[in-house]
């Protein structure tokens, strides 16, 4: 998947620094053609020959270096690759980044490039919290830039906590999912939900759930750089819109479905969406009063079926249809009887109990279900889960041997 692939890695300075050494060898050991930057602060950590002797390449450093100006250019430098990676991507670089700075050359880089870029973020856990760095990276996923990990464990500075930067595997099949989708769904349009609907109690009050949209709009985006004209229905939600995406909003589960059937014809869907089975049957016309006492037992309906009503929409139901199956115990059985129960062809199944931290969090554990059995996923990041599920559609569309229109 990587042979003649051509990485741009950037080195930030940051302990995990040392990673890189280790991320270089297994992209070039795949057939990759890497070119590292180090920055200066990446200098304290890992050293230009380290690097070089990895990577078979000249280890870039200086923004203002007549050789390296004559003999490429740092703009020329920055369009060569076809994906750039930044890792370390500290707290520094991302705010850098997010601002559009260009101090040095690494900054510089990401600035003129027109490629793909790809960060795994590493830093204290009380950085990786801080609010600045928190927008920096909103900034940045609106803008397409992909995000893996960080992950959760014990730091250098002695705290335990979430900022210690993704392994070389994980950022690894990051890179590999992200080049096995791209560019593949060219001339397809995909259909993508995500986050929760709202069912309205009264004016202020709803009935919802805890879907943050993250895995959907991270889909939607993948879906999108692998070239499909991408169309998300999202209930409400605090996620950035993906780049490149056509933006529907909607709050309740008759308005995505009302929406759904709008985008169709589709060649793909994706409900990834956390759809409440419910809703009042009854929206009270004004604000239920605490003085007034407690309103009694809401009387509930049930809500349309999204996925499965699309599933079921005869010439113009999607190729493909897709679902998620969002539990919290019976995971492979439950999902099994959803795929028959949908009419759906796959079921992307997640386990959302206490203590996983998919609800919110910035990774996923997923089961894919179809008719030709389980195949299961490793932990892995919403982006990462995304360009993976990306590919799994290309490859559908590439065996069923049909030219996109």
């Amino acid at each position: 998947m990587l042979d003649g692939k051509r990485i741009l890695l950037i080195v930030a300075g940051g302990i995990a620094a040392y990673k890189t050494l280790e991320l270089t060898r297994r992209l070039v050991e795949r057939g990759a053609a890497v070119r590292c930057v180090l920055t200066a602060a990446g200098a304290e950590f890992v050293t230009p020959f380290a690097l070089s002797a990895l990577s078979g390449d000249k280890v870039y450093r200086e923004l203002f270096s007549l050789t390296d100006e004559h003999e490429m250019g740092h703009i020329q430098l920055s369009r060569d690759a076809d994906l750039v990676v930044v890792a370390p991507a500290t707290a520094d670089i991302l705010a850098k980044m997010a601002a559009g700075l260009a101090g040095d050359l690494a900054t510089t880089l990401l600035l003129a490039t027109d490629k793909d870029v790809l960060a795994a973020p590493a830093m204290n856990v009380r950085m990786w919290e801080h609010a600045a760095t928190r927008a920096n990276l909103a900034t940045l996923r609106e803008r397409g830039i992909g995000i893996v990990g960080p992950e959760e464990g014990p730091m250098a500075c002695g705290e335990h906590g979430w900022g210690r930067m993704a392994e070389p595997a994980a950022i690894l099949a990051a890179i590999e999912t992200w080049f096995a989708a791209s560019g593949r769904l060219g001339g397809r349009s995909a259909l993508v939900t995500s986050g929760p609907t709202w069912e309205a109690v009264d004016p202020v009050r709803y009935i919802g759930n805890r879907s943050s949209g993250k895995q959907g709009h991270a889909i939607a985006a993948a879906l999108a750089r692998a070239g499909a004209r991408t169309r998300l229905v999202t209930g409400p939600t605090h996620e950035p819109d993906p780049a490149g995406v056509e933006i529907v909003r909607v709050e309740s589960a008759r308005e995505m479905l009302k929406a759904c059937r709008a985008a169709l014809p589709s060649d793909v869907a994706v409900f990834a969406a956390a759809v409440a089975d419910w809703r009042p049957a009854r929206k009270a016309g004004h604000k239920i009063k605490k003085s007034s006492g407690a309103p009694g037992a809401i009387e509930l309906v049930e809500n349309p079926d999204v996925l499965a009503s699309v599933a079921a929409a005869g010439n113009l139901r999607p190729a493909l249809v897709v679902g998620f199956a969002a539990e919290t115990d019976d995971i492979l059985g439950n999902a099994r009887k959803k795929l028959d129960r949908k009419g759906c062809d796959w079921i992307l199944a997640n386990d959302v109990s206490p203590g996983t931290e998919v609800f919110g969090g910035d990774e996923n554990s997923i089961r894919m279900v179809s008719g030709d059995g389980v195949e299961d996923w490793p932990r892995l990041s919403k982006e990462a889960v995304a360009g993976r599920l990306a590919g799994r559609i290309a490859d559908w569309f590439e065996a069923r041997g049909e030219a996109a229109e």
